[in-house]
C-alpha cells in the first residue's frame, strides 16, 4: 500500500532545514508531527527525598538539555548558587552549547565528549578525584550507571525529572500510513492512549535497537528499521520505504 501520511511521534522540527520537510517535498506526502511523550520536572521536596545537597559535588555529568534545564531548576529551587569551579562533563557539543544558557561558557570548566556515553567517560575518567552528579530522569539507560560504576569514581544519581505519557485521545479516530518512534517511552504512549490498537495496515518505523524490541514485545511489526548502514537516519529509511512502495 502507498504512503501518503506520516506521523512522527516528537515536536516539529524548528529548523526550516530538516530533512522531514525535504522528504515531505520529495515524495509528495504529508507529515505531522506530535510528541507522544513528554518531560516534568520532579518536585524539589521528592529531590530532597533522595537526600541531594548539591553542595557536596564537584562535577555534573550532563547528558541531555533536559538534564541541563532541572539541574539548574532544581539548584535555583533549593536556593544553591552553583560554584563558578564546578566542572561539567558534557556527552555531546550540542548539550555544551546548550549549557551556555545558564553559564558563561568561557570562563567554566567544561569537558566535551564526542557524542555517545562511553567517549565521555574517557574524559571523566582523567578526573577521578572529584564527587560527580548525575542529573537523571525517572528512565536512565543501564548502560551509564554500569559505564560509571567500571571507572571506580565517586558519583551518585538524581533523579531530577521523568517521561510521562502525553495525552493523544484526539487522535483517535485520525488514521496514518505510518506511524515513527524513536523510544520505547512512544511505544508506550501509543498503547497507554489507545489499548485497543490494531496495527492492520498501518506501518511501523522505529530508530534504535530498544525501540525495536519495545514495539516487537508489543505485537507490533516493524516495517521500517533505523539506523542501518544504508540508512542510518530515519528519514533516509522513510525515503527509501517511501520510493519502493509508492512506485507499485
Amino acid at each position: 500500500m502507498k504512503v501518503k501520511t506520516i506521523l512522527v511521534s516528537q515536536p516539529e522540527p524548528k529548523a526550516e532545514t530538516s530533512p522531514y520537510f525535504d522528504l515531505s517535498d520529495k515524495q509528495k506526502v504529508k507529515i505531522d508531527f506530535r510528541p507522544f511523550i513528554h518531560v516534568e520536572g520532579i518536585p524539589v521536596k521528592e529531590v530532597r527525598g533522595q537526600k541531594i545537597d548539591l553542595k557536596n559535588f564537584s562535577a555534573i555529568i550532563l547528558t541531555s538539555r533536559n538534564a541541563v534545564d532541572h539541574f539548574f531548576r532544581i539548584a535555583e529551587e533549593m536556593r544553591f548558587k552553583v560554584p563558578d569551579d564546578m566542572k561539567y562533563f558534557c556527552q555531546s557539543e550540542a548539550v555544551a552549547y546548550y549549557l551556555q544558557k545558564y553559564v558563561v561558557y568561557r570562563k567554566r570548566k567544561i569537558y566535551v565528549g564526542k557524542r555517545t556515553f562511553p567517549e565521555l567517560t574517557k574524559l571523566i575518567k582523567k578526573h577521578k578525584t572529584e564527587n560527580f552528579l548525575l542529573p537523571s530522569s525517572d528512565k536512565l539507560k543501564p548502560l551509564i550507571p554500569a559505564e560509571l560504576d567500571k571507572l571506580g569514581i565517586k558519583w551518585t544519581r538524581a533523579d531530577l525529572y521523568r517521561t510521562v505519557v502525553s495525552d493523544l485521545s484526539d487522535l483517535e479516530n485520525v488514521f496514518y500510513d505510518v506511524l515513527v518512534f524513536f523510544s520505547p517511552s512512544g511505544i508506550e504512549s501509543l498503547l497507554k492512549n489507545f489499548p485497543n490498537f490494531k496495527q492492520n495496515n498501518t506501518r511501523i518505523a522505529v530508530f534504535g535497537n530498544s525501540t525495536v524490541r519495545a514495539a516487537t514485545e508489543a505485537g507490533l511489526k516493524c516495517d521500517i528499521t533505523a539506523p542501518t548502514p544504508e540508512t542510518p537516519s530515519m528519514t533516509m529509511a522513510l525515503d527509501k520505504y517511501i520510493k519502493e512502495v509508492n512506485k507499485k
